[in-house]
């Protein structure tokens, strides 16, 4: 079994593959969600102590920092990857994306340059590290309008087709009201009758005893086959005018995206950095959202290789017991060099698994940087692997009992586990050989 499969285990049993999958809920991007599939259980004291700071500083400002930007993370590394090969173009949504992208990067650092020096130290210093990109936002706001459309300004050639449209599609309007006149004076539709447009194209309504005395093309009927619709033959030709305008508007946009495309290529680089950095920002404010429902906060890293858990609450019991209106018992575990073994006993279903697994799945948590419910003034040292016997492992594939299971697990546990190593064990020696009854 490769470390990658044990660690998938060991997440199972101790319930870590729920928290991930919470934590993955609140993600925006599907950056972030890689980034929660892909953060590993950690040994290396610094790089924990990043982690939870920085989901610290984020957990402090979805709490209280209104003028943090809480939307607009959004993915942009699908189409900015590709976009730095010559002859690469950018189309419409994925240049609405882009502004959403630049303009959240402009909130996030116009509220790190408000904060005063060593408020949200470890942010600060990771949003200092982005690039700005006016040109690129500048260029933009040129080519589209606030809707997401690009501006009839964008070049004089839109310009001119634009306004050529606009005068056909009046003209159309005209002369559809027109042929739509006529024919009420001369009895061939309703008084009341209105031009209907469908799938653009003008149509008269007219009953379907009176279609073939008006002049056109017959487009459809009513469901109850006594209206039919009619495109006036007159109008056919400025209609073809229309489509030859329409078709000529897509190109000078498609020019102007893949113009755009050329002068935003050498800042791809920069801007993929960026695109890293807001999902990044993205996986911390899920982190820092879990935080909050589970009302976690940052424990002490340990010097002196202790473990003192105080006030320590199971996150999914927690949660589990909350829908049902329960308050959950929390729990004080102490651990140190000197008293590294503890025994718990007593009766059934008197919380002594829950006790277990709160320890383990707290310590997983921590050595992956995520905050813990407990109080802050708990301690916690740091492990180098895990190790546990929790809930039946009996195998019926490799006709393993409880027992036998059991006995595989402990084999495994004095081979491996040393002085740091974190050994949790379950109901000790519980299960029998099936051949011994």
């Amino acid at each position: 079994m490769n470390p990658s499969q044990i660690n998938l285990k060991l997440e199972q049993k101790l319930g870590f593959d729920r928290v991930r999958a919470a934590i993955s809920d609140n993600c925006s991007t599907s950056y972030a969600v890689d980034r929660v599939a892909g953060e590993q259980f950690c040994t290396d004291a610094s790089e924990i102590r990043r982690r939870l700071l920085l989901c610290d500083e984020m957990k402090l400002i979805v709490m209280f920092e209104e003028s943090f930007p809480s939307s607009g993370y959004i993915d942009c590394l699908d189409f900015l990857l590709p976009l730095s090969h010559e002859g690469t173009g950018i189309d419409l949504l994925a240049l609405r994306k882009l502004r959403t992208m630049l303009d959240t990067l402009r909130k996030i650092a116009l509220f790190f340059n408000s904060v005063k020096d060593g408020v949200y130290p470890n942010l600060k210093r990771m949003a200092s590290a982005v690039a700005s990109f006016p040109e690129v936002s500048r260029r933009i706001d040129l080519l589209m309008d606030r809707y997401g459309n690009i501006r009839d300004g964008a070049s004089d050639i839109l310009y001119d087709i634009r306004k050529s449209l606009r005068e056909k599609e009046g003209a159309m309007s005209r002369r559809a009201a027109a042929v739509l006149r006529r024919a009420q004076e001369e009895g061939l539709a309703e008084p009341d009758a209105s031009v209907t447009v469908r799938d653009g194209k003008m149509l008269i309504p007219v009953p379907v005893s009176s279609k073939r005395k008006l002049s056109g093309f017959i487009y459809d009927e009513s469901a109850s086959g006594k209206t039919a619709f009619i495109e006036p033959a007159e109008l056919v030709e400025l209609e073809n005018e229309i489509k030859d305008l329409q078709f000529a508007e897509q190109r000078e946009i498609v020019r102007l995206l893949y113009e755009f495309a050329n002068f935003v290529r050498p800042y791809i680089p920069e801007l993929s950095d960026a695109a890293r950095f807001t999902g990044e920002i993205d996986f911390l404010m899920a982190k820092a959202r879990y935080a909050l429902d589970i009302i976690a906060g940052m424990p002490l890293i340990s010097e002196e290789g202790c473990v003192t858990l105080r006030k320590a609450r199971h996150p999914l019991l927690e949660k589990a017991l909350r829908r049902e209106g329960r308050k959950i018992v929390p729990l004080s575990v102490s651990l140190s060099p000197q008293k590294h073994i503890l025994l718990i006993s007593g009766p059934n279903a008197g919380g002594k698994s829950v006790c277990l697994k709160t320890v383990g799945l707290l310590q997983y948590m921590f050595q992956w940087g995520m905050l813990i419910p407990t109080s802050e003034t708990s301690e916690l040292r740091i492990f180098r692997r895990i190790m546990v016997d929790i809930g039946d492992d009996q195998s019926l594939d490799n006709d393993l009992s409880t027992y036998s299971s059991f006995l595989v697990n402990m084999k495994d546990m004095m081979a491996q586990a040393d002085s740091d190593t974190l050994v949790l064990i379950d109901e000790f020696g519980s299960g029998t050989e099936p051949a011994a009854g």
